[in-house]
C-alpha cells in the first residue's frame, strides 16, 4: 500500500461569517427600533418618508438596511483575520434579532406607545 500523507490547509477564520451574522442582528435591531420611533413620533415618520406612496416604511427599511451594510463593512474589517467566540456572536444576534421582531409587532408597539 502506498504511503497517504494528509493535506494540511490553512485554518480559515470564522471572524467573517461571524461579522455578516452579527451586523444581521443589528440590522433587525434597526428596523424594530426605527419602526417604533418612527410610529410614535411624528417628525421622524415625516422624515423616514423617503418615498410617499409607502410614507414612513421607506425610510424605516431603507435607514434599517443602511445599519446593516454600516455594522457589516465595520465588523468585518475588524474581525476579517480573528477567530470570535460564535456562541457569544449568536446569542447576542439572536436577541437582537428578538428585539427586531418585537418591535415591529403591533401589539408590542401598542403596548410600549401606551395606546
Amino acid at each position: 500500500m502506498a504511503n497517504i500523507t494528509p493535506i494540511r490547509t490553512k485554518e480559515v477564520p470564522n471572524g467573517p461569517g461571524a461579522a455578516a451574522i452579527l451586523a444581521a442582528g443589528i440590522g433587525s435591531a434597526a428596523m424594530g427600533i426605527f419602526a417604533l420611533a418612527g410610529d410614535a413620533f411624528t417628525s421622524l415618520n415625516h422624515f423616514f418618508t423617503f418615498y410617499k406612496p409607502t410614507g414612513g416604511l421607506s425610510g424605516v427599511s431603507t435607514s434599517a438596511v443602511v445599519a446593516w451594510l454600516v455594522a457589516w463593512f465595520i465588523l468585518s474589517r475588524r474581525w476579517g483575520e480573528k477567530n470570535v467566540e460564535m456562541v457569544k456572536v449568536v446569542s447576542v444576534s439572536f436577541a437582537l434579532l428578538a428585539v427586531g421582531v418585537l418591535l415591529t409587532f403591533p401589539p408590542v408597539m401598542d403596548l410600549i406607545q401606551g395606546k
